[in-house]
């Protein structure tokens, strides 16, 4: 028994050296492709900026920007799973759903990424640097010969790594990761993804600094009588959430009606649109980051309003597009915007102070996020994080658990799980068929508390190996019970894994 405790410490300790290897690379990866759009969409703006003085430069910038989507157009149709945000593919390959080779993805994505987000589309950089952090997981995974267990886990801290190194958020990585994408928060999962995301937190410090991505000055406490203005905000962030899931979910739709253009081609619709915006409106294109920080200097409602209906509309035509690219920073946006919108309308009518309204665009972000994509741990620590302050965390979780039940009634669905869920094909499961594992937390209230094993109707070829419970590991028998958080290692045939993970959902559902 010693032994094996001793060989157990071993093994977490060499996929913990694995995962800061992984978080290592994944810096280096993202922080780059953060670097270079960055660069790329600094020079575009200069571009149009020079065109006011120059019309017939105006054209060639509209050559170069058609040309730039056409090249990340035809990267993804080299590798379809290279387009969109990428967060759908992981989460299907920690599913068991969806098996990908890391290079193919890696190298278009990180082209395709700094063609369509540099040249100014409203597409956020932060999927695909989850997806290249997921690919960096997977290549070192491969490097070290690691087992299939070993290897989702690295896979998962990649992903965080990615999310990391994108925003300056290592706990905001990692609880994402946990919470939204592998929904399991095994201690193996979160201590390695969070592991990976300091480091990869870690190296971008040292190109871009330690200054927050949102560096937003507020110092004021949000009144607690004031409070009933967070209940109506959150309801209001539900609301246009669930909008803007419907209108991402079902855009795609029109793009499949046009008959002139393939699929690859349909990222030259939203370039078209984007060069008079560049053009007119160059401090408004892009992922969002410069507009945030701008917002609270801007006091006309309908000015917010009219920006607000751009950045949605042209969102969505990006996207849908399946260009590289994603929403995450698009709805931080929208958020933000949203939150001067409706603090500057209470400001009008007299019923907010003017320092208060940073307050609403903080607050807001974390809110939006949370209605569409139903992370609400991951939007408040993202958001505390981004901002570089922990201070207002109670009206931020009001926001973001507000907007979260809102657009629960309202039949929202989390966003990157719908994505997933329109993009598995049958080629997708053709896998070997060798043993595997998958983990299984039990939750309070679901049908397998308080049960004993030989109750549980298990899919078949599914093997309780393993109960982890508290300190303790239990090899179990029939007459084992099964109790609210304990940690299930299921052993199962690889060609089963989606069909069990879906059918391990359904039993954690609540008891009726």
């Amino acid at each position: 028994m010693e032994s094996e405790d001793r060989q157990t410490r071993k093994s977490n300790l060499r996929l913990l050296f694995e995962s800061l290897v992984v978080g290592l690379v994944a810096g280096i990866v993202v922080g780059s492709f953060r670097w270079l759009i960055g660069q790329t969409l600094a020079m575009w703006q200069k571009g149009y900026q020079a065109a006011h003085a120059n019309p017939l430069l105006l054209w060639l910038l509209a050559g170069g920007v058609l040309a730039s989507v056409i090249v990340a157009g035809f990267l993804v149709k080299q590798q379809p799973h290279a387009g969109g945000s990428g967060i759908p593919e992981v989460e299907l390959q920690l599913q068991g759903k969806l098996q990908l080779a890391w290079w193919p993805i890696l190298w278009r994505k990180f082209i395709g990424g700094v063609l369509s987000i540099g040249s100014g589309l409203f597409l956020g950089r932060e999927g695909p640097s989850i997806q290249l952090g997921s690919t960096v997981g997977q290549g070192v995974a491969q490097g070290f010969k690691a087992s299939k267990s070993d290897s989702r886990v690295l896979l998962a801290t990649g992903a965080a790594s990615g999310l990391s190194a994108a925003f300056g958020a290592p706990l905001g990585g990692a609880m994402f990761i946990v919470e939204e994408v592998f929904h399991n928060f095994s201690p193996r999962v979160w201590l390695n993804a969070l592991a990976g995301a300091i480091m990869a937190n870690f190296v971008v410090s040292n190109i871009f600094g330690q200054t927050p991505v949102l560096a937003i000055d507020y110092k004021h406490s949000f009144p607690i009588l004031q409070y009933w203005q967070l209940l109506l905000l959150g309801a209001f962030l539900g609301l246009i959430g669930r909008f803007y899931q419907w209108g991402l979910l079902n855009f795609s739709h029109v793009y499949q009606k046009i008959p002139v253009l393939p699929r690859w081609l349909h990222g030259i619709i939203p370039a078209l649109i984007l060069v008079p915006v560049m053009y007119y409106l160059p401090g408004y294109v892009g992922g969002g980051n410069n507009l945030i920080l701008s917002l609270n200097q801007i006091h006309a409602v309908n000015v917010l309003v009219l920006i607000f209906l751009l950045r949605i509309s042209f969102s969505i035509v990006s996207y849908d597009s399946g260009l590289p690219g994603g929403i995450f920073l698009p709805i931080l946006t929208m958020g933000a915007l949203l939150g001067a919108v409706y603090g500057q309308y209470m400001v009008d009518l007299g019923l907010l102070d003017q320092k208060l309204v940073v307050n609403l665009i903080i607050f807001s972000m974390a809110g939006l996020f949370s209605a569409i994509v139903r992370s609400p741990f991951t939007a408040i620590m993202l958001i505390a994080e981004m901002v570089g302050s922990l201070l207002h965390l109670m009206p931020l979780a009001v926001v973001s658990v507000v907007a979260y039940v809102v657009n629960e009634l309202l039949g929202g669905v989390p966003i990157y799980e719908s994505l997933a869920g329109r993009m598995q094909t049958k080629e997708d499961n053709d896998y070997v068929g060798e043993a595997d594992q998958l983990t299984v937390s039990i939750y309070e209230g679901s049908q397998l508390a308080d049960h004993q094993v030989k109750d549980i109707a298990w899919p078949d070829r599914t093997l309780v190996r393993v109960i982890h419970r508290g300190q303790k590991d239990i090899i179990p028998d029939g007459n084992t019970k099964l109790l609210a958080g304990d940690l299930l290692v299921l052993e199962i045939d690889e060609n089963q894994r989606g069909l069990v993970y879906d059918k391990m959902a359904s039993l954690q559902e609540a008891k009726e």
